[in-house]
């Protein structure tokens, strides 16, 4: 097959993993290669992610490079022989690759985590949130574009519904869920919505409130994914320009000792709990 013109996050994650664990080991490419019974220029490709890999070869690099942490090597062996396409498909030429890539990485999930401090999670948000909320930032999109990324988003959603049942935490600041985003009647229905999810078994919200006297994380969001193994995770940032990805290992490690430490800071689920049923009804 000829090489991947524009590979998809995961298929990068995938070739930046065995580059790594080859790297780990002291192997050069071109001594990857010949056991693999490839080539330098083919090796490249893989650690690239523009060319895939069988689970075979994968399993004969992992015992080259002495790598014996078999849930590691089986995750990288499930990426690398995964079939058919995601309903993020659907989406491609509509939405940006930055968020087809996302969908795809929360559909992998084991876990998600989320702290917001201005803005409520995107797979809390309620249709006139979304609306009201691309209204503002992206004035010059169309109703057709709005309509789109909504549906998309809507999609997203599903992954925290009662039937895929992903464990998700999103701890948010007390200052986001005071945003009246698309007016009284909006901002009160998005709470309510968010009480609703609350309840589900697999979803936690808590709120980091005013008072708290020991929060000072407000320069930063984030969006923490679980993969399959910790080796896997992926750190999400919004920005200006789309989302980044994070997932050296050291800004991971840097990234799950933030959200602890902001979880610290946020009330338990039942009082964060009646403080949004406060915030919904205050006049």
């Amino acid at each position: 097959m000829p090489p991947r013109s524009d590979p998809t996050l995961r298929q990068e994650r995938l070739g930046t993993e065995l580059r790594k664990m080859r790297e780990r080991a002291g192997i050069t490419a071109r001594a990857a290669a010949a056991v693999l019974g490839s080539n330098p220029i083919q090796q490249s490709a893989v650690e690239a992610g523009r060319s895939g890999i069988s689970a075979d070869r994968i399993r004969r690099l992992a015992a080259h490079c002495a790598c014996d942490d078999a849930a590691y090597v089986d995750a990288l062996v499930a990426m690398a022989t995964e079939r058919g396409k995601g309903w993020w498909e659907e989406y491609r030429g509509i939405i940006p690759p930055s968020g087809l890539d996302l969908a795809e990485l929360e559909h992998h999930a084991v876990r998600i985590q989320t702290f917001q401090m201005a803005h409520i999670p995107g797979l809390l948000q309620t249709e006139d949130h979304m609306r009201a909320a691309f209204r503002h930032g992206l004035p010059n999109w169309t109703r057709q574009d709005q309509d789109a990324f909504m549906a998309f988003r809507s999609r997203r959603q599903q992954i925290i519904s009662e039937e895929c049942s992903t464990p998700y935490e999103a701890v948010i600041h007390e200052a986001a869920l005071r945003v009246r985003v698309g007016g009284r009647k909006a901002a009160r229905a998005q709470l309510e919505r968010i009480l609703v999810l609350s309840e589900l078994s697999h979803v936690t919200v808590r709120v980091v409130p005013f008072d708290s006297e020991d929060f000072a994380g407000a320069g930063y969001s984030m969006l923490y994914v679980h993969g399959a193994v910790p080796q896997l995770d992926t750190v999400h940032m919004d920005t200006g320009h789309g989302g980044d990805f994070l997932d050296a290992e050291s800004r991971l490690g840097e990234y799950r000792q933030r959200y602890e430490r902001v979880s610290t800071t946020a009330l338990p689920p039942t009082a964060s709990r009646d403080l949004i049923t406060h915030i919904a009804h205050d006049p």
